[in-house]
C-alpha cells in the first residue's frame, strides 16, 4: 500500500454514508426518544423505575445502585441512557394472558421476529410444551419440580446450565453452587461468546480477566485507543467519558472497520447545550483496518513506536516477561506485508503511533470487534503488548479495559460461573463441599452446543439469555437443543429461543421477576469492577405467578442435594448468599457487611494502581501474536452455479441502533440509514464494482444457507467488508472458533453477495 496514501485525520477513510445517515449520533433523537416514553402512559411507572435503587438492566457501564438511578460510582448525575429506557419500557409490559398459549401453537409463535416475540408482554405464569403437543399450557410448581428433581438425576456430565448477565449476583453464585455440587462444571455462559478472549488473554498476561482501569482512573487519562467497539450504541454512557475526554485536551483514536457516526460525533443528554446545537467531537483519527486484522495493526503501531525509539526498555525489563522475544517479532514483521493484511496505511499507523506517544496516561479500550475472531485471544495480547511497551498500565490514567456488554456479565464470571475456575474460587469450594470438585472439563457454549448435537446433554437450565438466538448457524443450535430431553428456562420476557430452542420432551419456562422487582436484595458487578446493591422492588403484575430466581434455584437445590453442603432454603434469604460470596470470591470481602454497610465497593486487587501483576512471577507475560492470513474464498467454494455474479465480502455481524443483545425494539437503525432488518452494509465501491446499485436486492450466502431478497444499502463500511444484523443473519454460516475459549468469529465471515 502507497505510503502516502494516508487519512490522519478524524474523517475516517471510508466515510462514504449514504443520504440518510445523520451527521452526528445522539441527540435530539434521543431527547425526543426519553420525551415520547417518559411522558406516554407508561411515564409514571418508567420514572419510578429509573429512580429506583437498582443498577441499569442494559450494559456493564451502567448506572445505579444505592446512589441513586441516574447516578454513577463517582456520584455524577445524569448518568442513564436509552438504552436503559428501551430495557425498562419493556419490562413494563403487561402480562401475557393465560388464553394466549391456547390460541397460538408453537409453528405460530415460531414465525414471529424477535422484536414481535418480545412485546408479546411479561411470562406471568409457569408454562410446559410437552413431546408431541402444539401449545405451551399452565404447569403447577409442584410438577415443575417433579420434572426438574428427574432431570437433575441423570449423570453429572449430562446436566447443563448457560446463563447470562441479566441476573444477580446472589443468582449466578447459586447456579454455580448447586452444579458444582452436582458433580457437573458444564457451566456455559453468554460471556463465552463475546468476551472469553479478554478474560482468557488478560489472565494469561497480566494475572486478571477484568479491566484494570477504574472510572475514577479514566478521568486522569489524556487518551484512549477504543478499538472494535460502537460504544455510541452500546455504551453511551462511556461515550460521556470520552466528550470529557476531548474537553480536556486528551486524544480519542477509533479502530473500527465500519465508520459509525457516534464515534466521530456525539451529542449526549448529560451535555444539555452541545446536545441541542453542535455535538462533541469524539474521534482524533479514524482507522478502518481489514476485518481480522486487528493484531496487524497493533504490530504496526509497535513498529512505529520501535522506529521512532519510544519503547519504554526500562519498563519491559524491569516488569516483563519474554518481552525481547515480541522485540524481535515485531523487527522481522515488513511494513508491506503489516499494511497489506490490515488496510491501513504506513502513515495513518505512525500517526497514531505518535498520538499515543505524544500522551502521558493512555487506556486501551475494546469490545467485540476484537473478540469475536478466531484470534480472538492474540488480539487481546496484541493490545497488552502495546500497553505494556508503553509503559501504559499500572499508574492512575493507564491500563486495559474491555468494555463489557451486559449488565452483569462480568459478576457471573467473578461467582464462578465459567468453565476456566480460578484456583481460589476451586479451593475455597472444595473446602466447603469437603471433597474434591469434578476434574471433567465443563462444557463452554460452542462446546454445549456440539455435546447437545451428539446426545450427550439430557438437561439444561437456562438463567435468562438466549441460547438459540445467540449462537450461530441457527438450523444446527435448534436440532441440537431438540435432542436434550428436559429444559428450563428462567425468564422474564418471551424470546426466540423459547420458541425455537425446544427440548425434546419438556420444555419449561418460569417467569421470574425482574431486577428492580425482585424481593430480596442483589448485587450486581459493572465492567469497571464496581459491585452495586439493588433495593428489593416490587412488580406491576399483581396478579402474576412469579419467583425469584434466588428462590427457584435454592429449592430446586435443596431437593436435589438436601442440605448438602448448606442449607439451601436459609440462603433464600440473600444476605446469607453474601456471606458465602465473601468466603469464597476474591476481592468480595465486603459484601458480607453489605446490608448493613449499604457501602457499595470497588472489588479489590482489580485496579493496578503499579506494575505488579497478580502472575507467578509478579511480572506481566507477552506474547508473540502472529499476523493472521485473511484470504477470503471464491465463488466456486459456495454451492452455487457455476456462472453466478457476485462478490464475497468479509461479513460483520452485529446489532441495530435500538437492540440490546438478541432483543430488537426498533427495525430501524437511523444511525446507519438503514431502513429495516434484511439488509447488507456495503461500501459504494464494492457494490459498483459487483455492478450492483443502491436499494438492489440479492441473496446473501454463508457456508450453511442463504438469506434471499436482501437489500443494498451504501454505508461507510471499508472496501472488502460488509454488515447485517444479528441474530437473523445467525442462519447462513458455521463461524470460525476461537480454540482457546469457544468463542465464535461473528466479525469476519465470508458470504457470497449475488443478484437474484
Amino acid at each position: 500500500m502507497d505510503k502516502n496514501n494516508s487519512h490522519p485525520q478524524p474523517t475516517p477513510p471510508f466515510d462514504n454514508r449514504n443520504q440518510d445517515t445523520p451527521e452526528m449520533g445522539g441527540g435530539l433523537s434521543v431527547i425526543g426518544y426519553w420525551a415520547e416514553h417518559t411522558l406516554s402512559p407508561e411515564g409514571a411507572k418508567l420514572w419510578q423505575t429509573l429512580l429506583h435503587k437498582s443498577a441499569c438492566l442494559s450494559c456493564a457501564w451502567g448506572t445505579g445502585g444505592q446512589k441513586g438511578g441516574f447516578t454513577n460510582e463517582e456520584g455524577e448525575k445524569l448518568q442513564r441512557c436509552m438504552k436503559s429506557v428501551e430495557s425498562i419500557s419493556a419490562e413494563i409490559k403487561p402480562a401475557i394472558p393465560q388464553h394466549f398459549f391456547e390460541q397460538y401453537n408453537i409453528n405460530q409463535l415460531q414465525q414471529l421476529t424477535s422484536r414481535e416475540a418480545d412485546r408479546l408482554g411479561r411470562w406471568s405464569f409457569p408454562v410446559i410444551l410437552r413431546s408431541g403437543k402444539s401449545h405451551y399450557e399452565r404447569i403447577t410448581w409442584d410438577e415443575i419440580y417433579q420434572i426438574a428433581q428427574t432431570a437433575f438425576a441423570k449423570m453429572p456430565e449430562r446436566v447443563a446450565s448457560y446463563s447470562s448477565g441479566r441476573s444477580s449476583n446472589e443468582a449466578a453464585f447459586l447456579l454455580q453452587l448447586m452444579m458444582r455440587t452436582l458433580g457437573s462444571n458444564n457451566l456455559a455462559d453468554c460471556s463465552d461468546l463475546c468476551h472469553a478472549p479478554s478474560t482468557f488473554g488478560l489472565k494469561q498476561s497480566i494475572g486478571t480477566g477484568t479491566s484494570v482501569v477504574s472510572l475514577e482512573s479514566l478521568k486522569h487519562s489524556d487518551c484512549i485507543v477504543l478499538a472494535g467497539s460502537n460504544a455510541a450504541y452500546n455504551h453511551p454512557r462511556l461515550m460521556n467519558e470520552l466528550i470529557k475526554l476531548r474537553e480536556r485536551g486528551g486524544k480519542v483514536i477509533i479502530i473500527n472497520p465500519m465508520m459509525e457516526v457516534g464515534l466521530v460525533k456525539f451529542a449526549s443528554p448529560a451535555f444539555p447545550v452541545k446536545s441541542l446545537f453542535t455535538g462533541s467531537d469524539i474521534a482524533s483519527i479514524y482507522l478502518q483496518p481489514i476485518p481480522g486484522s486487528d493484531v496487524a495493526l497493533f504490530t504496526g503501531i509497535q513498529k512505529a513506536l520501535l522506529e521512532s525509539n519510544k519503547i519504554q526498555h526500562d519498563f519491559l525489563q524491569a516488569y516483563t516477561e519474554n518481552w525481547q522475544a515480541v522485540i524481535t517479532h515485531i523487527e522481522n514483521t515488513s511494513w508491506e506485508t503489516i499494511t497489506t493484511t490490515c488496510g491501513v496505511s504506513q502513515t495513518e499507523i505512525e500517526t497514531a503511533a505518535k498520538l499515543i506517544t505524544n500522551s502521558q496516561k493512555v487506556v486501551f479500550a475494546w469490545a467485540m470487534g476484537i473478540t469475536q475472531h478466531q484470534n480472538g485471544v492474540d488480539n487481546v495480547y496484541s493490545i497488552v503488548n502495546t500497553a505494556l511497551i508503553t509503559g501504559n498500565i499500572g499508574r492512575e490514567g493507564t491500563g486495559v479495559m474491555p468494555v463489557r456488554g451486559h449488565s452483569n456479565v462480568q459478576g457471573f464470571g467473578s461467582m464462578g460461573v465459567t468453565v476456566q475456575l480460578k484456583q481460589e474460587i476451586q479451593q475455597a469450594l472444595e473446602k466447603l463441599l469437603g471433597r474434591s470438585l469434578s476434574k471433567v472439563k465443563g462444557y463452554d457454549t460452542h462446546a454445549l452446543i456440539e455435546a447437545a448435537d451428539a446426545g450427550k446433554v439430557d438437561t439444561l437450565i437456562c438463567v435468562g439469555g438466549n441460547l438459540y438466538a445467540a449462537n450461530p448457524d441457527s438450523e444446527k443450535v435448534k436440532r441440537a437443543l431438540n435432542k436434550i430431553e428436559t429444559i428450563i428456562y428462567l425468564a422474564t420476557k418471551p424470546n426466540l429461543g423459547h420458541f425455537h430452542g425446544l427440548a425434546n420432551q419438556n420444555t419449561i419456562i418460569i417467569p421470574v421477576f425482574n431486577r428492580f422487582e425482585n424481593p430480596h436484595k442483589t448485587t450486581v458487578e459493572s465492567g469497571n469492577n464496581f459491585v452495586r446493591l439493588n433495593d428489593e422492588g416490587e412488580t406491576h403484575l399483581k396478579t402474576a405467578d412469579l419467583i425469584a430466581e434466588v428462590d427457584f434455584l435454592t429449592e430446586l437445590a435443596a431437593r436435589i442435594h438436601g442440605e448438602y453442603p448448606v442449607n439451601w432454603r436459609k440462603l433464600q434469604d440473600t444476605k446469607y448468599v453474601r456471606q458465602l460470596i465473601a468466603q469464597t470470591i476474591p476481592g468480595y470481602e465486603k459484601i458480607a457487611t453489605i446490608d448493613e454497610t449499604q457501602e457499595e465497593f470497588t472489588i479489590g486487587g482489580r485496579i493496578f494502581d503499579t506494575p505488579q501483576f497478580p502472575t507467578s512471577s509478579g511480572k506481566a507475560k507477552m506474547f508473540v501474536t502472529p499476523l493472521p492470513q485473511l484470504k477470503l474464498p471464491e465463488i466456486k467454494d459456495f454451492d452455487v452455479a457455476e456462472d453466478t455474479q457476485g462478490i464475497i465480502v468479509a461479513l460483520m455481524t452485529g446489532r441495530s441502533y435500538a437492540q440490546h443483545n438478541t432483543v430488537v425494539y426498533q427495525i430501524e437503525d437511523k444511525y446507519r440509514g438503514i431502513p429495516h432488518r434484511n439488509c447488507i452494509l456495503m461500501n459504494k465501491d464494492d457494490v459498483e464494482k459487483a455492478g450492483f446499485k443502491q436499494h438492489q436486492r440479492v441473496t446473501v450466502q454463508g457456508n450453511v444457507g442463504k438469506l434471499e431478497n436482501v437489500e443494498i444499502i451504501y454505508g461507510a463500511v471499508r472496501e472488502g467488508a460488509g454488515v447485517m444484523f444479528y441474530p437473523e443473519v445467525n442462519v447462513i454460516f458455521r463461524a470460525e472458533i476461537e480454540e482457546r475459549c469457544g468463542t465464535p468469529g461473528f466479525k469476519r465471515v465470508p458470504v457470497l453477495v449475488y443478484g437474484e
